[in-house]
């Protein structure tokens, strides 16, 4: 039986949509008849579109490098050219891309273009229409921004700023009746982690290496456990949370490193 969370035909832009978390809160809002929007640097994939179709029938996909701003503008007067409205965003591109240190000033740039400014650019871009329909909007972030990691000085810069922004953001648009929430993932498997881990000469050594820190059920986090936090914060079952960080890790982040030994 379907548990109705109030977004039926909801028009809901998704970035990074195509594939890993991203793909898995689109398929989880077509489940619940929104209609989402996937805005992603990739062409569509007509097998996605396809899965999608028979519980949303008109999901769409427009591709757009989200780190150029006119891009992103002639995206969002797509969405509303085509579907007349814009309910909620859900900013979820980006990648760990391993800049640290050693990288330099114009990487680290470079880097929070990839991983923070679109954020604001979407948001800064989408909000007014949000506004009109007393819409959300849902960040994610990472346990990179809780924990540190060690050689990604870009990435947890990025992920504790997207952090920031969502109390900002609530704090700013309250009044409005914008509810502005974030996800924090801990070590999810997507199709971009098992990459990374096959880069390894023991994959599945450096794979229990992990597993073994995270306090509940010693397993990775299913990217539609992330979906489900990013669809709940959407929803009307939601409408009183605001400024708010769900950390989805299994205990990782906040429970006492003595637990991973049992």
């Amino acid at each position: 039986m379907l548990v109705e969370f109030g977004l039926s035909d909801k028009i809901v832009i998704v970035t990074g949509g195509a594939a890993g978390i991203g793909a898995a809160i689109v398929e989880m809002l077509a489940a619940q008849r929104a209609i989402p929007v996937i805005l992603d640097k990739t062409g569509p994939h007509p097998d996605t579109l396809e899965c999608l179709l028979p519980q949303s029938p008109v999901a769409d996909w427009i591709t757009v490098d989200l780190t150029i701003d006119d891009q992103c503008r002639a995206a969002v007067s797509e969405v509303l050219e085509r579907h007349g409205k814009i309910d909620a965003l859900v900013n979820n591109a980006g990648i760990n891309d391993a800049v640290g240190l050693d990288a330099g000033p114009m990487e680290f740039r470079n880097s929070l273009e990839r991983n923070l400014v679109h954020y604001y650019t979407m948001a800064h871009l989408c909000v007014p229409e949000i506004k009109r329909q007393r819409g959300s909007i849902v960040n994610i972030s990472s346990k990179v921004a809780l924990t540190g990691q060690g050689g990604t000085s870009a990435y947890a810069a990025a992920k504790g700023g997207i952090l920031g922004l969502t109390r900002e953001w609530a704090a700013e648009l309250a009044r409005d009746g914008v509810r502005v929430n974030a996800v924090v993932p801990g070590e999810t498997m997507t199709p971009m982690y098992q990459a990374w881990l096959s880069g390894f000469d023991s994959p599945d050594e450096k794979l229990a290496g992990i597993v073994r820190n995270i306090p509940l059920s010693k397993r990775m986090t299913k990217p539609a456990e992330i979906a489900a936090s990013v669809v709940f914060l959407l929803s009307d079952w939601a409408g009183h949370m605001t400024g708010q960080s769900l950390v989805v890790d299994g205990g990782y982040s906040d429970l006492d490193r003595a637990l991973t030994s049992t």
